[in-house]
């Protein structure tokens, strides 16, 4: 792996025997320094503030992880894994070793057969620093909570399962999620889930490291409520054709929203990018 953007000094160093060093080098980092990449912002209140003068976002801040082929395929017969690499699914390691929540669509959930969030060593002593417990929680997005509450995610956590739903979602599954010992959050007036609200309810209960895995619906949701930070984009270099989703979608944004390029990775030609909003 190698890094090609920023552009430093030690970008296009070489080492005395002219081979590349520093962080240009194409060799395998150490998860501490995907960690330093990947770092949160240390001060994440940096929307402007409601009437009220309250940061609307809880001093979060949200990011997306998402795989995408050169031709825009988010998936390849309903899964990430097959346009993927060992890079990717370290820096996908990475990412919730940072994060105090992991945030997934009901439909992922199912398709990719999540699992609890698991303690890893590499991560524990940074977690420990930073006020985080042993791993992030799980936070699963549904309306309708459809949901089987007999697997490990709901019944084998380090820490308890979150549930994101409605005010208007069906009573017997609320409790089955709860009976389960999974916490029930409720995000939205009607039926489904309030992005935005979701984005708060989560950072008031100290969850403010928030990262996002989809699917494509979910994230188009986050998108068009203006509530995403920040895009980490693993580009695999692979052609699938086919009606494979984007990685975002759903209904469009009024005014396309700009972000700028933050970091840009590459390994065996999957470039991973990292993207932030412009006013963050």
């Amino acid at each position: 792996m190698r890094s090609l953007f920023p552009v430093t000094d030690l970008t296009t160093s070489t080492s005395e025997g002219g081979g590349p060093a520093g962080p240009s080098a194409d060799r395998e980092w150490s998860l501490d320094e995907l960690a330093e990449a990947y770092a949160y912002p240390a001060a994440p209140d940096r929307r402007a503030p409601d009437a009220g003068g309250a940061d609307p976002s809880g001093g979060s801040w949200l990011r997306a992880n998402m795989v995408s082929t050169l031709d825009g395929a988010a998936q390849h017969e309903g899964r990430s894994q097959p346009i993927s690499c060992a890079a990717d699914m370290r820096i996908f390691g990475t990412l919730r070793g940072l994060a105090d929540v992991v945030i997934a669509g009901a439909e992922t959930v199912r398709q990719e057969g999540y699992r609890p969030a698991r303690a890893r060593e590499a991560f524990a002593a940074r977690r420990a620093a930073a006020g985080q417990g042993p791993a992030p929680a799980v936070a699963v997005v549904s309306g309708s909570l459809e949901l089987d509450f007999s697997l490990p995610l709901f019944t084998e956590p380090l820490v308890p399962t979150l549930v994101l739903t409605g005010a208007a979602a069906p009573a017997d599954r609320i409790a089955a999620a709860r009976k389960a010992g999974a916490e029930v959050v409720i995000a939205g007036d009607g039926a489904g889930v309030d992005p935005a609200r979701a984005v708060r309810e989560l950072a008031d209960r100290g969850l403010r490291r928030q990262l996002t895995e989809g699917g494509p619906r979910l994230l188009g949701q986050f998108v068009a409520a203006g509530v995403l930070d920040e895009l980490c984009l693993t580009i695999s270099p692979m052609l699938t054709a086919g009606d494979a989703q984007r990685i975002a979608g759903g209904p469009g944004v009024a005014v396309p929203e700009r972000f700028f390029l933050a970091s840009l990775l590459e390994e065996a030609g999957f470039l991973f990018s990292r993207y932030r909003r412009t006013d963050s």
